[in-house]
């Protein structure tokens, strides 16, 4: 089969690879029909590289129909339409009965330290073969996939896998008060469909990002934008628009790929000069994160309000302004997100006849699996006006 498969920093291929197959009883084998390229792929494709084995294959956004089932699934079958979540868990552990899927027991990857399994997200999360291919092994099958009706289009239910349930959760924990102001500091796909899921429970949304066409979109869709590009701060521009407060909750869904701060820049650029096992306990250990995201959410957000981090951080030493975030009595919510707890709330919302987040639009390309090269430069790059990618094998 054909994949997108990791050959090094900012080096992306689509390779012939053997087919997946069956391994454990409680495994499925799907046929891809969509895949997306998600924010979080760009740091596999930059900073995280130390991480990859070559040959890796990308991906954790799919979809597709069920080809092989094994032998403990009886309530999938061959033909069958599912949705893969992009964290792999077991169901009936502690954690996942918690509804914390993201740290399953079972799928833990005791060996790095790290939570739930994830699909072709480095060593730290398993190594375990990722969806933009045209086949996909899915481990744990009889509780990961969410079956889908046939019909609409791929496009109305593939950001199940990760898109929907990350920005669902994101506000869920940002907490926003009956008739309070939410910002949103980024507006790639996790950041806008944040918003539309805000203005859809009828909060006030303030977007901040500095791309032209992701400001525009979000705009659209009812969001006071902040073009972080024309203000000399936006914390101060934030609390302008709030009484001079700033916003009840604030979501950061930018994360390690924050803009302006050269210093967090320079480190990620050293680490990958340095060998794999050099350079992994530097990212690990040494801070390389640009935390300019991180600090406007303090700054821009209100005594007393939440703030709830989806977008990815790694490192340790990075300092954190904790006298600022202990005055102002910040509440402070983060993690990946753990689909299976929120797809009974999201379901209903894609399955009638109207499109209340306008997912059938959402992706601005559609792009045969054999592009994904390109697709991934131009993402990085922020071209063309590439805010969301669903790739078709």
């Amino acid at each position: 089969m054909k994949a997108v498969v990791w050959h090094g920093k900012r080096d992306v291929r689509v390779d012939t690879v053997p087919d997946p197959v069956i391994q454990d009883p409680n495994d499925i084998v799907i046929r891809v029909t969509s895949s997306g390229i998600c924010g979080s792929d760009l740091h596999l494709y930059e900073v995280l590289g130390p991480f990859m084995s070559e040959g890796d294959i990308l991906g954790h956004e799919p979809m597709g129909i069920v080809e092989e089932v094994g032998a403990d699934i009886a309530h999938l079958r061959r033909g069958d339409r599912v949705v893969i979540p992009f964290n792999i868990a077991c169901g009936h552990c502690l954690m996942c009965a918690q509804g914390l899927m993201t740290q399953c027991e079972t799928t833990q990857v005791r060996s790095e330290g790290k939570g739930a399994a994830l699909f072709g997200y480095t060593k730290l999360y398993g190594q375990v073969p990722g969806g933009q291919a045209e086949y996909l092994r899915v481990p744990q099958a009889q509780f990961g996939p969410i079956k889908v009706p046939e019909g609409p289009s791929d496009d109305r239910f593939v950001y199940l896998s990760d898109v929907l349930p990350t920005a669902w959760q994101a506000l869920e924990y940002a907490a926003v008060p009956d008739g309070g102001t939410l910002a949103v500091l980024g507006l790639g796909p996790i950041g806008d469909m944040a918003t539309r899921i805000a203005r859809h429970r009828g909060l006030r949304v303030i977007g901040v990002d500095l791309v032209p066409e992701r400001l525009e979109r979000a705009r659209v869709n009812g969001v006071e934008v902040i073009d972080l590009t024309q203000v000399d701060d936006v914390a101060d521009a934030i609390r302008d628009l709030t009484d001079g407060r700033g916003a009840d909750s604030v979501i950061d869904a930018v994360g390690m790929e924050a803009h302006g701060s050269p210093a967090g820049k320079l480190a990620q650029t050293v680490a990958g000069f340095l060998p794999d096992a050099v350079a992994e306990k530097f990212i690990d250990k040494a801070g390389v994160d640009r935390l300019a995201a991180l600090h406007l959410a303090i700054d821009a957000v209100r005594r007393g309000g939440t703030i709830s981090l989806s977008g990815v951080y790694g490192g340790t030493a990075d300092p954190l302004p904790m006298l600022v975030l202990f005055d102002k009595q910040i509440q402070l919510r983060m993690g990946q997100a753990n689909v299976k707890r929120w797809v009974p709330q999201i379901l209903p919302l894609l399955t009638g006849d109207a499109d209340p987040l306008g997912v059938e639009t959402f992706a601005t390309h559609h792009l045969p699996l054999d592009d994904a090269p390109m697709a991934y430069e131009r993402f990085q790059e922020k071209k063309d006006g590439m805010v969301k990618v669903l790739l078709k094998p």
